[in-house]
């Protein structure tokens, strides 16, 4: 299992040479792009069912309480009070601020939408790393930054009433989901030289734990109005999915990506996450991707492949 968790390196050692043809780091970002890209229409079912508040609150704790016992089930070395004082601080940004605006952008537009305007963060990853820097950005990144942006207005300017049974999109939502963006994009930055010292599973637990405190104060009303035991086994299941699914396996491939490759390389698969969100959509929540869907996710797949480049 560590195979999997961690790269063959321990914290702080100088990375291997990059290997040709896809690497195990690679097949895991991938399998995390799946994971991420069907959790759109998972999330969309379950804030429909329930308040996202008592949602993004269950599935959260359900990860939390799974990080923290991975941890301790594998013996994690302690972490420096620095490093846990800032990682706790980290976790605030990435596992309140974040999750709380990913949940309710979901909830409020159209899943494939949503997913559309979370594909900015390699464009925003790149230039908050350049303005802090962290990443080095040429004349083909900031064009691509640019278009990128470009495709973002046209998303986001572009709701209007879906025929899905999700609901259409709306300026709010998409502004929400924009702003969640924008919180996941500075996480990633600035969490990455803590990658080099601090293993993945007390990374994620940690910034796990410095986040589901303040959610669940924020999401405590909600929660205590919820009738738990009339909820269904598929809103269960749908919890499951995105607490131990989204947010374990995820956020464990995430790190261990962010680590081995950089903020962003491993961003840059993101580009798949719009594709399975908008064809999962369509499948479950009978989302028909609009012309001007289909223009934003051309620009802004442009914008971060010119990034990348």
């Amino acid at each position: 299992m560590a195979s999997v968790l961690e790269p063959s390196l321990s914290p702080g050692r100088a990375e291997e040479p990059a290997r040709p043809g896809v690497s195990v780091t690679d097949a895991l970002l991938v399998c995390m792009t799946l994971i991420w890209g069907v959790n759109y229409v998972v999330v969309k079912y379950g804030t429909g069912v329930m308040s996202p508040e008592s949602y993004n609150g269950a599935r959260i704790a359900l990860a939390a309480v799974a990080f923290v016992a991975l941890a301790r089930a594998r013996g994690e070395p302690r972490v420096s009070r620095r490093d846990l004082v800032a990682l706790l601080a980290l976790g605030v940004l990435g596992n309140c601020v974040y999750q709380y605006l990913f949940a309710e952008g979901v909830a409020r537009t159209s899943a494939g939408s949503a997913a559309l305007v979370f594909a900015s963060s390699p464009a925003l990853i790149a230039l908050i790393g350049r303005v802090l820097g962290i990443e080095k950005v040429g004349a083909r990144g900031y064009a691509g930054i640019v278009l990128s942006m470009v495709g973002i207005a046209l998303v986001v300017l572009g709701h209007g009433p879906g025929t899905g049974r999700g609901g259409g999109a709306t300026l709010a939502g998409n502004l929400i989901a924009l702003a969640g963006a924008g919180c996941w994009a500075v996480y990633t930055v600035l969490l990455q030289p803590y990658t080099r010292r601090v293993s993945i599973v007390n990374i994620s637990a940690i910034t796990l734990l410095g986040g589901v405190v303040p959610l669940l104060a924020v999401s405590a009303p909600a929660m205590m109005a919820t009738e738990w035991g009339a909820v269904r086994p598929a809103t269960w299941l749908a919890i499951v999915y995105s607490g131990l699914g989204s947010l374990v396996l995820g956020y464990l491939f995430w790190y261990r990506g962010v680590r081995v490759l950089g903020p962003t390389r491993t961003a840059i698969y993101s580009n798949l996450q719009p594709a399975i969100a908008l064809l999962a959509a369509w499948v479950a929540l009978a989302e028909v991707p609009t012309i001007q869907q289909g223009l934003g996710a051309a620009t802004i797949i442009a914008g971060v492949i010119l990034t990348r480049t």
